[in-house]
């Protein structure tokens, strides 16, 4: 037994710790391997992150100046936009002919055909048939026809649009109808007739009947959209250059788009002068992953040597540094990436409280609070969002889940977990408005909700991720730990039926073992559950335990103390393989081996000296003796002694507190001249204050009730 401790272990790192480690667990070389492989994620986070510029948001008012920190061109959007509206500021409109104004004078022209046949004396040669196809083809002609002004003509030529069917004309009103010009006419004149043959004279006497007719011109608005949009097209991007140390945004001025341009600018030029692969730029980032874990490393050889020193629990603590980190950079991502400007709304994203109830329940509270720390300053480095607002909200969350999760017993009650650290950080972020007088703005609504869905999205992914984690390493939380309480679990069920007796004293017990563990510390609720499942062997053959005996009955009558004593002993092999077969945690198939530790089964042990007349070299005192191992944690040690008192406390014929503390005295210096107490982290000081409080929850549940009077009959 130890008589004194450098740092107090914590629960769940005591319970991984309690069996013999394996070769995963006690490998050097293993362990090297893993603080190199974090080193090196360190090293890739750190050297490939975003680069920080300030984030400002549109049509807000800037809190301070922004001055450019290198050379760099951006888009100007505002000056590339006045530019295509110079391309196409000189462009004119486009005309065509009225297309129900042709088709009334095609219709006179055929009634005109029928009505005088003169023109059959003016043109013999021609049918009529050959009269309505000539129409047809300059019917066609002119509703293909387009006007516009010479300057756009050229325009058309330059962007290579079509501009066989434009001709030069421009109407002086549209409301009024116009004579097309002769040049129109001899354009459809040489155009209009070109793939097929007629008599002579016929295109000439329709060209007259049309020619000598006023059209309605009307402005046609596609072929001037396509020619702008053309133009435009060819217009190339304006991009501005800016110099180091000019002034992006004044203070007090109104953020513009063309503002936020800049920003992003500067922000990928200082990313591409940044040279990743530059030696001194990878030095530096390689060196700094590395102090970062050896400070680490640091801390846990200070605090939590335990944890160092299990390869299985360090690589715990690193898959989970890592998946926060990974979580981190995929929400960057989303934020940066998708459109909405997500990045300027969502300015606090809540990451670390992720890190902290896990590892608080997988872990302890010492090292969810150092990661908690560890990853709020990281983070703060390698992302690109505000680093006063972001590491203040984000620790403020992690401490205030890290608090709550201590007492957690169900999964439900993440979601309460994350609903305390909101609260923290809604009163955090209107702590931030006030003080920046912007309360009265709609980001302090945006930033509450943000993080209220963050903690949601948290308390969904640890929920999932808890048991995968608590199954993968092996580890047991309170949560799991409160699952196997339930009476319906198979064993405890058998156990009130099969061994009714041990049932109750198992019950009794883990009150002792609870009560004692919580006085020093301990992890009182393993104590507690584990205890009931400590005397499962005795199941296989309860008639030989006294508590489960009746009618005063002693079975042991017929056996010789060797044969009882190894029935006794045999219930902790039985109750190991039942345990395993059931599937219980390797943790209470632990406490089952150790709660006797290598302890004499003394009553037989001396009923058979009595019988050779104590000559001990004819007894063998090893085959009297559990095969242990002896208890490896403070919880085993208490309940080793739980178990002894509460069995030896049936045989005082007064139960009172000198009495109970008489005895526990007795048994706790036998356990401890046997050595049971050598290989487990109990105090002497420890051992004091579970011996009081033992006592005194004994005391209260053996207290006495005032006898009642008999009622008298009437």
């Amino acid at each position: 037994m130890n008589t004194s401790r450098t740092g107090r272990l914590d629960d769940s790192v005591r319970l991984t710790s309690s069996q013999e480690q394996g070769f995963f667990d006690k490998n050097y070389a293993l362990r090297i391997l893993l603080g190199l492989g974090f080193a090196a994620a360190l090293f890739m986070f750190l050297h490939f992150r975003e680069v920080r510029v300030e984030i400002l948001e549109i049509n807000t008012v800037a809190p301070r100046y922004v001055v450019a920190q290198v050379d760099f061109s951006f888009l100007d959007e505002e000056a590339t936009l006045l530019l295509k509206q110079e391309a196409v500021r000189d462009i004119g409109k486009v005309y065509k002919i009225d297309d129900n104004a042709v088709r009334q004078k095609r219709m006179e022209f055929e009634s005109f055909l029928l009505a005088d046949q003169q023109w059959r004396e003016r043109i013999p040669d021609a049918s009529l048939e050959d009269m309505y196809r000539a129409a047809d083809l300059l019917d066609r002609g002119m509703v293909a026809l387009r006007f516009t002004d010479p300057r756009t003509m050229i325009k058309l030529e330059d962007v290579n649009l079509p501009i066989t069917e434009y001709q030069v004309f421009t109407p002086s009103d549209l409301d009024e109808s116009s004579q097309l010009s002769s040049q129109i006419w001899i354009y459809l004149q040489d155009n209009s007739f070109t793939d097929q043959e007629f008599p002579s004279g016929v295109v000439s006497f329709i060209l007259d009947f049309f020619r000598n007719q006023r059209w309605k011109l009307l402005e046609d608005t596609n072929p001037q959209r396509a020619l702008r949009k053309q133009l435009q097209s060819t217009v190339q991007d304006k991009y501005t250059q800016v110099r180091a140390g000019s002034r992006i945004i004044d203070q007090g001025e109104k953020v513009t788009t063309r503002h936020i341009a800049m920003l992003q600018a500067m922000k990928k030029s200082l990313g591409e002068s940044r040279n990743l692969w530059h030696p001194a730029t990878l030095m530096g980032s390689a060196l700094l992953a590395l102090i970062m874990t050896a400070v680490s490393g640091a801390f846990l050889y200070a605090t939590q040597p335990a944890i160092l020193r299990s390869n299985r629990q360090l690589f715990l603590l690193i898959t989970v540094v890592l998946m926060t980190l990974t979580l981190a950079k995929i929400i960057e991502f989303f934020l940066l990436t998708m459109s909405g400007n997500l990045a300027e709304v969502v300015k606090y994203p809540l990451i670390v409280p992720f890190a902290a109830i896990l590892l608080c329940s997988l872990m302890n509270f010492g090292v969810a609070a150092f990661a908690t720390a560890f990853l709020a300053v990281l983070l703060a480095m390698i992302l690109p969002f505000d680093r006063q607002g972001f590491m203040v909200t984000n620790l403020a969350a992690a401490l205030v889940a890290i608090l709550s999760s201590r007492s957690m017993r169900k999964r439900k009650e993440i979601f309460a977990v994350c609903t305390k650290a909101w609260v923290c950080c809604v009163v955090v972020i209107l702590a931030f408005h006030l003080s920046g007088n912007t309360f009265r703005n709609v980001t302090m609504l945006t930033d509450m909700l943000s993080t209220g869905l963050f903690m949601m999205g948290t308390a969904i992914l640890v929920v999932g991720l808890l048991p995968l984690l608590e199954s993968g390493f092996n580890i047991m939380t309170n949560v799991t730990l409160m699952e196997y309480m339930d009476p319906s679990h198979p064993l405890l069920r058998r156990m009130t039926i099969e061994a009714p007796g041990t049932y109750q004293h198992s019950l009794v017990v883990g009150n002792l073992a609870e009560t004692a563990a919580a006085a020093i510390g301990a992890n009182g609720l393993f104590c507690r559950v584990s205890t009931l499942f400590h005397d499962v062997g005795k199941m296989v053959t309860p008639q030989y335990f006294t508590e489960n005996q009746q009618g005063g009955v002693n079975i042991h009558q017929l056996l010789t103390p060797h044969e009882s004593a190894q029935v006794i002993m045999a219930h902790v092999s039985e109750g190991v393989t039942m345990a395993r077969k059931a599937g219980l945690p390797e943790k209470f198939v632990d406490i089952i081996k150790e709660h006797h530790g290598t302890t004499l089964v003394y009553f037989f042990y001396r009923k058979q000296l009595e019988q050779v007349g104590n000559d001990t070299s004819l007894v063998d005192e090893k085959e009297y003796r559990y095969t242990g191992p002896k208890p490896q944690s403070r919880e085993s040690a208490i309940i080793m002694i739980a178990d002894s008192f509460e069995a030896a406390s049936r045989s005082l014929e007064q139960m009172d507190e000198e009495a109970l503390m008489r005895l526990i005295n007795n048994l706790i210096r036998e356990k401890s001249e046997d050595g049971q107490f050598d290989e487990c982290n109990l105090t002497f000081q420890e051992l004091g204050v579970v011996k009081r409080a033992m006592v005194n929850a004994l005391v209260a549940a053996g207290h006495s009730r005032v006898k009642y009077p008999k009622r008298v009959q009437k």
